[in-house]
Formats: structure tokens, sequence, C-alpha cells
């Protein structure tokens, strides 16, 4: 064969590769590739390995481990190690990837850095990193050899599509860093809407997680942390989830947890013991829902503050935020400003005092729970007597917990 036939033949396998795909064709496959890559990520990685929230079948978790040593090179002791490791110490100083106290520019452009920092702490791994596999595939390949799995996955992508493969691989390499590393856990403690007020700054960044694979729904994770499922709200989508669902029908995974969901008994007229516990045991959603009463009452109140000329509209506009606050966070001039405004409304007040008994019914552990029963029904008499329309709906649903 002359050389040029040979030049011939290479120029053409480095146009096309092995399969002389389209260019829509490689931008499917990288779309597929990523996708599972991040499936991988949250099924295997987090909610099974990370929070013991299922148990995989040793078929799917066998492809999850060799999928993710081809795709990031990460080592599933030291990702699960760090990640509990934010849980236990989060949005403070040893936080590995906090941007409370990191900065949002720092954890969001160099995310992926502060996650290699953290992995090479040894005591990290050591108190953090129990329980994941440690059979003979894990030490003599996976963790020995982590990083020439992506070097294999760039000599598979440039086979089966020449030069183009290099990008395929770029972006393949480029997709946890950024996703995970990057938005999640910096723009998931910033910015987004938050269904519970857990005691992180944790947000869910869109309602709809599909791209990122449920892991979008970030304030229903660090509330409920155990839990398989991510979406706890009618209207969000946890993709991650119906994966969970398809493979545990096919007897592939096994659910061990998911976020307690509160029942009622509309026909309770007084709470009892079961009351109490459920109340306890859902204590997220009571709050949640407490914040809405509190909204209501804001907007009842609203025609007379706007009404008073003592009040400016920037004043009520930061009220309005800061009655939404868990009140144990507040700093001292913002406790000053409600103490302001609640000498205008009395029923703001009300609202917010009651709050505070509300949250310190559970946070009583040296209560016993007669004690305890005796003060939540107590709450309730004086929230229906208090003449404040959403307290009092509130404390009949409140009332029906089972």
């Amino acid at each position: 064969m002359s050389l040029n036939l040979i030049f011939d033949a290479l120029l053409q396998f480095l146009s096309n590769g092995l399969t002389g795909a389209s260019g829509w064709k490689v931008f499917a496959y990288t779309m597929i590739v990523t996708h599972l890559t991040i499936a991988s990520v949250t099924i295997y990685l987090h909610r099974c390995q990370a929070h013991r929230a299922l148990d995989l079948h040793a078929l799917p978790s066998h492809f999850f481990r060799f999928w993710l040593w081809l795709t990031t090179g990460m080592v599933t002791k030291e990702w699960a190690a760090v990640h509990r490791k934010h849980h236990a110490k989060c949005e403070t100083v040893d936080d590995p990837h906090s941007p409370v106290t990191r900065g949002i520019k720092k954890v969001l452009l160099e995310g992926s850095e502060l996650y290699r920092y953290e992995s090479k702490v040894q005591d990290t791994i050591d108190k953090y990193g129990h329980g994941t596999p440690d059979d003979w595939i894990e030490r003599n390949l996976y963790t020995r050899f982590s990083w020439q799995g992506v070097g294999l996955m760039l000599i598979i992508n440039v086979a089966l599509f020449g030069a183009i493969g290099l990008t395929v691989w770029a972006v393949q390499m480029l997709w946890i860093p950024i996703t995970a590393a990057g938005i999640i856990n910096g723009i998931g403690h910033y910015w987004g809407y938050r269904n519970y007020d857990c005691v992180d700054a944790s947000r869910n960044i869109i309602p709809f997680g599909i791209l990122i694979g449920g892991e979008e729904l970030h304030n229903n994770h660090h509330t409920f942390g155990t839990s398989a499922k991510l979406s706890s709200k009618w209207y969000e989508f946890d993709i991650g989830w119906m994966y969970i669902r398809m493979m545990e029908m096919a007897g592939l995974a096994t659910v061990k947890k998911v976020a307690p969901a509160p029942k009622f008994d509309q026909k309770k007229l007084v709470a009892d013991l079961d009351t109490l516990q459920s109340v306890i045991s859902n204590r997220y959603d009571v709050m949640s829902k407490y914040a809405k009463s509190v909204k209501y009452t804001w907007k009842d109140e609203l025609a007379n503050l706007k009404g008073n000329s003592q009040l400016e509209s920037g004043f009520l506009k930061s009220s309005r935020k800061l009655l939404q606050r868990e009140p144990g966070k507040l700093e001292a001039p913002q406790r000053q400003q409600l103490t302001e405004l609640f000498v205008h409304s009395k029923s703001l007040q009300t609202m917010h005092e009651m709050r505070v008994e509300l949250g310190a019914i559970w946070e009583r552990s040296h209560a016993s729970r007669d004690q305890l029963l005796h003060q939540l029904q107590d709450w309730c008499a004086r929230a229906e007597a208090s003449g404040i329309r959403a307290l009092q709906e509130f404390s009949l649903r409140l009332r029906s917990y089972a």
C-alpha cells in the first residue's frame, strides 16, 4: 500500500472515525453518555453510597462503577467521604465546598479543584469513607488506576468519531465539574427557592430535575438527606427517582428510605400523642405550611401598613422577607427591624412569636411526651383564640396530623 493511500485512510479516519456518524448523531451520543454519567453519580455515588438511601443489585452497581471509572475517574470512597463531610459540616469553614464560607465564584468556577483537594485529605477519607466498596476490582483497578479509565474513554471516542471525538471527550470531562461540583455545590447553596427552612443555605434551583438527574432539588435533599426521592411537591420532577423506581420494579434496586409524607385525620378535634409524634416527624412540612400562613397574614395587614406614613416601602419589603426567615437565624439589626414593625401590627407580632413557640416544641429534648403534648394543645388553643384567620386555619390543620 502506498504512502498516499495510507495518508488518505488516516485522513478519512480522523474525519469520520469508525462510525462515520453525522454531527447530529455525535451530538445525540454526547447527550446520552453525559446523562448516563449524571445518572451514575446521583443514583450510585450519591443516593446509594453516600446516603444509603437504596441498595443496588450487583449488575447496575458494577456497571455504574465501571462507567464512572471511564468517564470521571472519581473513586467511590473519596466521593462519598467528601459529600458526607459536606453534610456534616455544611456552611461552616470545614465544609469542603460551601459558597457561604468560600464565596459563590470560588465554588462555581473551582468546584472540582475544591473536591480534588479534599479527596486527598486522609482524615476526611478515614472518618467519612466507611462502608464503600473495597473488593479486588476496586483496589486494583478503580482506585489504583483511577485516571486510566478516562484515557480509555478518549481512545474510544476518537476511534468512534475521529478528531471530533476529542471534543466529545472534553465535554464528558467537563460535565461533572460544571454541573455537580460547580452548579449543585455552588448555585444549589446560593440561588433558587426553598420548600423547607432547614439549617443550611441549600436551595432548589428549578422544580424539574432532569438535566442534572434530580440534583436540582437540592433544598429537598438537604432537608431529607437519606431519602432516595428528591422531589417533594406535586409540581417537582426527579428523573433520578424515576430510574430508581424502574430498577426497583425490575428487581435491581431496593429503596430503603424516602422523605416522610404527612397523613391527616380531618375528624380529629383534639391533638393527641399521635398528633405530637406526626408533628415532630413532619416538622419541616409543618413550618413550610406555617410560612404560608405568615404570608396570608401579611397580605391581610398590608393595606394598613402601607397607609402608615411612618413606614417606607423599602422597610416593608425587607420586613416581609425577614418574616419568612427562621427566627433563630436573624441578626440583631434584623430582629430590631421586626420589633419596629410589630409596633404597627400586633397580628404579625403574634404570628412571629407563635412560630418561635411552635419550633421550640421539638427542640425541648428534656421534656416528657405528656409535657410536649400539653404545650402543643395549649398552642392550638391560643392560636384558635387569637382572632387571626390564617393562624386559626393553620391550627385546625395542625390538630389533624395523624
